[in-house]
């Protein structure tokens, strides 16, 4: 490859896999730019190191077919009690595992005062909010994944060919 197309598979991959953008920033002529980045798209070359690249950002991901699986399953069925003590009060976010942390859409916490004024006030509690990531959508997903929809109706039909002769 030249320096110049090393260039344009790094602006491409820097510009949200936009080939005009990358193309331009590249040296390419903005007038000819996104003739040139389709171009390059295609280049045999060009195309191998923006796949070769693309694949160590996702292997260093981990944005697997398998851990997309795993999380949309952990959010399906994720069972609430993993947030609270065997007393019944919510955990601190430090004791809680990641499994169940990542399950967590969001978190509020409100201190809860006691009736005093000014200085004389304390805090006598705390309101802890938790919302957690949308089952249903997370099943809809899996559902979708094992072809659990029936998405196109199937109708079976007879033809009956009538034959009628002349006598």
């Amino acid at each position: 490859m030249t320096p110049k197309q090393e260039r344009f598979v790094a602006e491409y991959l820097a510009n949200g896999l936009n080939a005009t953008k990358a193309a331009i920033s590249a040296g390419y002529s903005e007038k000819n730019a996104d003739t040139e980045g389709a171009r390059l798209l295609v280049n045999v070359k060009v195309a191998a190191e923006i796949s070769k690249k693309t694949q160590k950002v996702m292997d260093k991901l981990d944005i697997s077919v398998e851990r997309t699986l795993d999380m949309v399953g952990r959010l399906a069925f994720f069972d609430p009690i993993a947030l609270f003590e065997s007393d019944g009060s919510m955990k601190q976010i430090k004791d809680i595992d990641p499994e169940s942390r990542s399950v967590i859409a969001g978190m509020e916490v409100t201190d809860i005062f006691d009736s005093g004024e000014g200085e004389q006030k304390s805090i006598i509690g705390n309101l802890k909010k938790i919302k957690l990531s949308d089952r249903l959508s997370a099943l809809d997903k899996l559902m979708r994944y094992h072809a659990l929809y029936r998405d196109k109706a199937e109708i079976e039909v007879t033809v009956i060919k009538r034959v009628v002769s002349d006598l």
